[in-house]
Formats: structure tokens, C-alpha cells, sequence
């Protein structure tokens, strides 16, 4: 019995120095992580083909394609700029109050987004309005107010045609059928969802009819906020 215990022991023994050997070797093969080379969770976005760049430090913005400057009004009658969103995070899209075919889902997924986000302050939406003309401050208003929009956390945008036009496929990048010429007043409709990051670049884009998309969104914002400034 007293030898079976001894074998147990210089067994048990045994397997401890084994075990702490291991360890050793393995903490002296693991190299050692350099922070500033770890890439953001987020691609970044170039140009219109949505190529990810995956980039471990923000980028330079004299260089790197952003939204930039524009100035619309919402449907409180307010200029809103780029100023407005400075320091956000930012959901984007376009459509028009009288659309019958995509808009209505479009509109219920950014609410959506608006109750995820809603006591979050550096989280705003941005709906352009591609029928400006039609689309005055009025009928903007009465619109977030038919659909519950809180206008402190969601602005409806209504300004220049032309610049509306340029913001959407020169900046934004929405539409899809990319490479093909249109004619300047060619009608923007796109079911895209575009987030935008603190500093003004492109993050990320989502089928806006699509609700798993959607709750991607949702996380992809989450992955955002988390970020390092």
C-alpha cells in the first residue's frame, strides 16, 4: 500500500513539472503584441467599390476620402452642417416622404435604430430627402411627426437638389450600379444605409430593407463606440 502511494505521488509529481515546462515554453514562443499594430475592428471605406482598408491608425483627411463640408435644413427648419455631426457617430440614407415602393421599410428600420440609440448622444441619423422641391420644412415636419422621428435624434434634410445629388454618389457612394454615367438630375434611389464615424469617414453600408443587416448596424455602431479615439 505505501509503495502504491509513493508511485502515486512521484506520479502526480511528474505530471506538474511536465505541465509547468509547458508553460515556459510556451510563454517564451508567444511574441509579444505591439498595440499600436492591432487594426481596427472597422474597415475603412475609399472610394465607391467599398474595398475595405483596414488601417490601425485614423486617417489623414487631407488624403483619405470623407464626407466633407455640406449645409442642409431639417424639419425643425434648422441649417444642419458637417459641424453638426462633428464628434458623432452617424447613420445616413436617402429618400423621399411620398415614396411608395422601398422608403416605408427604409423608415422603419432607422427607427430601429432610433429606439437602439436613443439615449445614446453621439449617435444621430440623416435622411436626405432626393424630392427637395416637394420636400419643404412643412411636409418634413409633419412626416417625422406621422412616424414618431425624434428630431433631436434624427434629422430629415431638405436643401439644394444638386448638392443633395453630389452628397449621395460623390460622398456617400449609395448607389450600386457604380461605373455606369448618369445625367445630372437622374433619380437617386437606393435602399443604403451608410455609417459614419466620428471624424467624417465611411465605416460601413447595409441593405436598408434587409433586417439583418440592420441588427449588424446596430453592432458595427456598438464596435464604433468602443473605439479608441
Amino acid at each position: 500500500m505505501k509503495l502504491k502511494k509513493k508511485i502515486l505521488a512521484l506520479t502526480t509529481n511528474l505530471v506538474a513539472l511536465v505541465a509547468s515546462l509547458a508553460m515556459i515554453g510556451c510563454q517564451a514562443d508567444t511574441p509579444t503584441v505591439d498595440s499600436s499594430s492591432v487594426r481596427p475592428l472597422l474597415p475603412y471605406y475609399q472610394e465607391a467599390t467599398f474595398t475595405p482598408q483596414w488601417l490601425n491608425r485614423v486617417p489623414d483627411s487631407d488624403i483619405f476620402h470623407h464626407i466633407g463640408a455640406f449645409r442642409l435644413t431639417n424639419q425643425e427648419g434648422v441649417t444642419i452642417t458637417e459641424q453638426t455631426f462633428r464628434n458623432k457617430i452617424y447613420v445616413t440614407d436617402f429618400f423621399f416622404t411620398f415614396c411608395p415602393g422601398i422608403c416605408p421599410k427604409m423608415t422603419t428600420n432607422m427607427l430601429v435604430l432610433q429606439d437602439s440609440f436613443l439615449a445614446d448622444e453621439d449617435i444621430l441619423l440623416l435622411s436626405h430627402s432626393v424630392t427637395p422641391t416637394r420636400d419643404s420644412v412643412p411636409v418634413l415636419k409633419a412626416y417625422a411627426e406621422r412616424k414618431g422621428i425624434n428630431s433631436k435624434k434624427w434629422h430629415l434634410a431638405t436643401g439644394d437638389k444638386t448638392a443633395i445629388y453630389n452628397l449621395g454618389r460623390t460622398r456617400y457612394f449609395v448607389e450600386e450600379d457604380l461605373g455606369l454615367e448618369k445625367e445630372e438630375d437622374a433619380f437617386l434611389h437606393t435602399e443604403n444605409f451608410v455609417l459614419i464615424d466620428k471624424n467624417g469617414f465611411i465605416r460601413g453600408i447595409y441593405n436598408g430593407l434587409n433586417n439583418t443587416a440592420v441588427q449588424q448596424l446596430i453592432k458595427d455602431v456598438r464596435t464604433l463606440q468602443a473605439e479608441q479615439p
